[in-house]
């Protein structure tokens, strides 16, 4: 049973882990500040060793998750083999939000701010009915990169993108996804279909070629390609609750050339104003996924690195 909060019943919390300790323990203690924290259920995925290289690492987070406490139940699942952060997230997040109906997830390299849990709740229980929300995110970039109309006043935003750096959904949207994306053939054939797909960021379509070639693991691309052919939109915060820490060569793919895009501490610590009803602005979307326009070199090196650590670790 999910534990209720006046006329609102807050998500449970899924946290993806596996081999960064410290990045692990930066997420789980700026969870444990949020004002919602002690009346959550969290529920720890870690994940298997590949080999022999990250087992020490692997070890010493099992042994951490262990110690956690300050929610109202955690649950921790270890997998037994290496399942690969797609499959398990695929998994973890089904078997989840099969049996709540709805979802918070992370991953060992967000720090949150303390409104985070009562912003993804609020967002979940204002936008269940709405049809053309897809998901929730905590995460926005900073002023540096994000410019927003003069006169945009709105505390959300709405977003063709989805965004991976914290994320809410409920059943309904999650399932029957087709993972296997059975229609690439048709999609990449279509010039119309991959310039739309790259309304959402230039990377978009190359990163899902490398998926079906086998040269990248990625659950994101799939679940992003699936709200494109839904035609549907993601909630973002204007100011982010969320601080990736992960871009600095710990992660598959993250990378120090990125790490002043994602990794910010611009998080609003005052309550959201949550608007019903929103309609996309295209001035917003346009110059959001300008931070996608990556130049051609660090998309080379990106590319490479994943394939590289992917074929080691994963």
């Amino acid at each position: 049973m999910l534990k209720t909060r006046g006329t609102m019943s807050l998500a449970p919390i899924v946290l993806f882990v596996y081999n960064r300790p410290w990045h692990t323990q930066q997420t789980v203690e700026a969870l444990q500040k949020n004002k919602l924290a002690q009346e959550s259920e969290l529920f720890i995925y870690c994940d298997a060793a590949k080999n022999e290289v990250v087992k020490t690492e692997v070890d010493k987070v099992r042994a951490y998750v262990k110690s956690i406490n300050g929610f109202r139940k955690i649950s921790i699942i270890e997998r037994d083999k290496n399942w690969g952060l797609a499959n398990s997230i695929i998994d973890g997040v089904t078997e989840i939000v099969n049996e709540y109906g709805k979802i918070i997830v992370l991953e060992d390299d967000l720090v949150t701010s303390p409104n985070f849990l009562n912003f993804m709740n609020d967002a979940l229980d204002a936008y269940q009915n709405e049809e053309n929300i897809y998901s929730i995110t905590g995460f926005s970039f900073s002023s540096e990169f994000m410019r927003f109309p003069k006169d945009f006043v709105d505390d959300v935003y709405l977003n063709i993108r989805p965004m991976s750096w914290s994320w809410a959904t409920w059943k309904n949207e999650w399932e029957g996804i087709d993972w296997e994306v059975l229609d690439f053939s048709s999609f990449i054939a279509s010039s119309k279909k991959t310039s739309q797909f790259n309304q959402g960021g230039t990377d978009l379509t190359n990163m899902l070629k490398m998926q079906m070639k086998g040269q990248l693991d990625s659950w994101y691309i799939r679940w992003t390609y699936n709200a494109f052919k839904k035609g549907k939109f993601t909630i973002y915060p204007r100011v982010s609750l969320v601080n990736n820490i992960g871009h600095d060569n710990t992660g598959v793919h993250c990378s120090l050339d990125e790490r002043n895009l994602y990794s910010h501490s611009e998080r609003n610590l005052n309550s959201i104003k949550i608007k019903k009803n929103i309609t996309l602005n295209k001035a917003i979307v346009s110059n959001f996924n300008k931070a996608f326009n990556i130049p051609f070199f660090i998309k080379i090196k990106r590319a490479i690195k994943a394939v590289l650590i992917y074929a080691k670790v994963f």
